[in-house]
């Protein structure tokens, strides 16, 4: 009898330890999906900003990536009073670059992009196996799409977000929907993956819609949140000069502009 509980003991152990291995090894191949490690990348970005009752705002940035070493370069090129400022990552520091008084600052990842609702990591690779663990996972429909629900919970107090929901698609895994919770369970952002493009054998979002659900306003009678949509365009994997991730060349690259 005794033989017959510590085998079905260890065989427990042996689920849960298989559960939760498979399950970061799931989220590691979500990360895969939004990191592309053999190559540079570089697109165009429009990005609008939506507030209830007030007209949109526009920006529109070139962004280079080397994600092999964590690096990236955001140059602004519209509207003409943010043309030149930029953001430049690299030794996992980022520093914003404003050219009205030629000083660079230091930012974070989790900063707002220049007062949008999307923050400066939205255009980076996601790390979703390093933060977080999975609680749960279902399948689920999500319009026409088939995909698996993940429900996540950060590994550390200093995560930004504590409580992650995300919808992928279980064909390819590729992210469609992400809600990012408070550790008290309040919504904060919804981030929408309206769709994407092939561009040689990877999958980038063509366009993305974020949402931020504690800023809002009764407009006729309906709660309308500030949204913030982004469109990708003219997307590349050829490799660029190893100057673009440094501060030396977003100052330059302001004063071509």
């Amino acid at each position: 009898m005794k033989r017959i509980i510590i085998a079905s003991l260890l065989g427990l152990l042996s689920f849960f330890a298989f559960s939760e291995a498979g399950s970061e090894a799931l989220l590691k191949k979500i990360d895969d999906k939004t990191m592309f490690s053999n190559t540079d990348y570089s697109a165009k970005y429009m990005i609008v900003q939506s507030k209830p009752g007030e007209s949109k705002s526009n920006i529109e940035a070139e962004i280079y990536r080397r994600d092999a070493k964590s690096c990236f370069t955001i140059l602004i090129t519209g509207p003409a009073k943010d043309k030149g400022k930029g953001y430049v990552q690299f030794d996992s520091d980022i520093w914003f670059y404003d050219p009205k008084d030629d000083q660079f600052t230091f930012t974070e990842a989790k900063n707002k992009f220049q007062g949008t609702n999307a923050t400066t990591a939205d255009f980076t690779p996601q790390h979703f196996a390093r933060d977080y663990d999975v609680v749960s996972t279902d399948k689920v429909k999500l319009g026409e799409l088939s995909c698996i629900l993940l429900t996540l919970k950060a590994k550390s107090k200093k995560t930004e977000y504590q409580q992650v929901r995300l919808w992928v698609t279980e064909k390819d895994l590729l992210i469609r929907k992400k809600e990012d919770y408070s550790l008290s369970g309040q919504l904060l952002r919804t981030m929408a993956v309206v769709g994407y493009q092939t561009v040689g054998e990877n999958s980038v979002p063509s366009t993305l819609v974020v949402r931020d659900n504690l800023k809002g306003k009764m407009i006729k009678g309906k709660m309308q949140y500030e949204t913030t949509q982004i469109t990708i365009s003219d997307v590349s994997f050829a490799k660029v000069n190893d100057n673009v991730y440094t501060k030396h060349y977003v100052q330059f690259a302001a004063k071509m502009r």
